[in-house]
């Protein structure tokens, strides 16, 4: 498992227009604002162990989202070598309180993970979302992601799963593929009510390279 343990040369810290800042996480001080956020939107919550799992060992690829003082957003990452070939990225949490949703929030969390994860030479992101989810498979299709596989059963709570992949970096070679991906993926969740029943493929990989970027 490769450990990456480095800060952002961006810096930590970015602010949007709206007053809305986005803030990597700095160390074991912030981990009661991960744990509150994530926790209030879980039936059965994490242990503080799993926490302490990927941000002590991926501290630079957690973001928390503030409205002032106000924490009420976070993503949690990781990446490490997948089958001892390449590096993976991982989004292991990601959650809006629901009355900041709709703002993209949720998007530039994920992008901002994304862009650490690139920079530390990951070629792939993959994650896990509910297949009832609508608004979570929008939000990670909107950023490039397809639906490699179906996990059935995957959920304590016996709903399913699709596992979601977003290949790096986005070569021409690789954004075709994404946009066929896409277009056949636009096509088979009709049933759980995504946009769009037929996804052009141009649009797609033009809509992909600055999602990340």
């Amino acid at each position: 498992m490769a450990e990456e343990t480095g800060r952002s040369q961006s810096g930590a810290e970015a602010t949007t227009s709206d007053a809305i800042r986005y803030v990597q996480y700095k160390g074991e001080e912030d981990l009661p604002i991960v744990m509150g956020l994530v926790d209030k939107e879980l039936s059965e919550p994490y242990s503080i162990f799993t926490y302490r799992y990927f941000l002590q060992q991926w501290p630079h690829l957690c973001y928390i989202a503030y409205d002032g003082d106000k924490p009420f957003g976070t993503v949690v990452c990781k990446m490490d070598m997948h089958r001892d070939r390449a590096l993976r990225g991982y989004v292991a949490m990601l959650v809006v309180d629901k009355e900041y949703r709709g703002k993209r929030v949720g998007s530039e969390l994920v992008k901002m993970g994304i862009r650490e994860m690139i920079a530390g030479g990951c070629e792939e992101v993959v994650l896990e979302a509910e297949v009832v989810n609508t608004g979570a498979l929008k939000l990670y299709q909107g950023l490039g992601f397809v639906r490699e596989k179906r996990l059935h059963r995957y959920y304590l709570n016996g709903v399913d799963a699709y596992r979601l992949k977003l290949l790096l970096p986005l070569t021409e070679e690789k954004k075709a593929a994404l946009a066929a991906a896409a277009a056949a993926e636009a096509a088979e969740l009709e049933g759980v009510e995504l946009e769009a029943a037929a996804v052009d493929a141009g649009a797609v990989a033009a809509a992909a390279e600055p999602a990340i970027a």
